[in-house]
């Protein structure tokens, strides 16, 4: 389904400088000491230089990406010494030909890569690096990833990756990243994901077109055409008839928060009265929608809430 036009958007490459308050530069292999840093510094220090050096990559890529979460400062230090992020652009873009039919992505391949994007995940998350990650339209490099269609196990998981770093942008509020991922069309991508993708795939694509549709910019966008519109609401009544099947309290309750997001806007309040799924416009006592549905509900009280103030909205009850 082609769901919008898709845009173009040059990349930009980031410039590096020497690491803040780096000793001097260790040779692969030599930890060079410095008792002024926290216990366990000198060798993260060290993973990221080896980031630089091929033959020591992979287990750079490997151990920095399991330490991530820990690293307060991880993200600045990955951005600003020297060469590193250009390393890991690196892996990202080595992998493109593999994607190509008939795709030959491996699972060593695409763990590699996945560990190169947590690592941007981080620098996406860091609110000192997530300005500069964007300036340099990095996030672009992942689109074709998000674009692939196979449903083997080392593209899901590249897809699901590549989600994340994207979510990693939206979790925070911020009008430049909304603005950027409109303008570079990252709804289509999205929408595809949650029409085909797995189910944590689409759990995580749903929540950044709602993280989209929550910004005033991104209502507008959504609903500035028909055909924007349309798109959207074709692709969650899909959703709804498929968790009628396949039940998913996260994923219902993203999908209701769109719905109820959408409903703010009078446009799409008007053609929401004619295209809402059948089993949402039920009774909201529970007593009328669907059993995997209504199970759903009972489950969580705060989609059940946003469910009945969707229906208020669009005088359904």
């Amino acid at each position: 389904m082609d769901y919008f036009n898709q845009g173009h958007g040059g990349v930009l490459g980031p410039s590096g400088g020497r690491m803040p308050g780096s000793a001097p530069q260790a040779t692969p292999g030599q930890v060079l000491s410095n008792p002024g840093r926290a216990p366990g510094a000198d060798e993260v220090y060290h993973l990221v230089q080896d980031l630089r050096v091929s033959e020591h990559r992979e287990n750079a890529l490997l151990e920095l990406s399991k330490r991530r979460e820990s690293l307060q400062d991880l993200a600045p230090i990955l951005w600003h010494s020297f060469g590193t992020i250009v390393a890991l652009i690196q892996e990202i873009v080595c992998i493109y030909p593999q994607l190509s039919q008939p795709p030959t992505l491996t699972a060593p391949a695409s763990n590699r890569v996945c560990n190169s994007l947590a690592l941007l995940q981080c620098v996406a998350s860091h609110p000192e690096t997530r300005p500069l990650f964007l300036k340099a339209h990095i996030p672009l490099l992942l689109y074709p990833f998000l674009n692939t269609v196979s449903k083997d196990r080392p593209f899901e998981y590249l897809r699901l990756t590549s989600l994340g770093v994207i979510g990693a942008l939206v979790k925070v509020d911020d009008a430049e990243v909304i603005n950027f991922l409109l303008q570079t069309e990252i709804i289509p991508l999205c929408l595809r994901i949650m029409e085909t993708g797995s189910e944590l795939s689409k759990t995580v694509a749903t929540f950044i077109v709602q993280k989209l549709l929550l910004d005033d910019m991104g209502l507008t966008y959504i609903c500035q055409t028909a055909e924007r519109f349309y798109a959207v609401s074709s692709v969650l009544e899909k959703m709804v008839r498929t968790l009628q099947q396949s039940p998913s309290i996260r994923l219902l309750k993203h999908v209701i928060r769109c719905y109820l997001r959408l409903s703010d806007n009078p446009r799409a309040r008007e053609a929401l009265r004619q295209c809402l799924p059948d089993c949402l416009q039920a009774d909201p006592t529970l007593q009328c929608l669907p059993e995997p549905i209504a199970n759903c509900l009972r489950e969580d009280s705060v989609t059940k809430r946003w469910l009945s103030q969707l229906l208020q909205n669009l005088g359904l009850r």
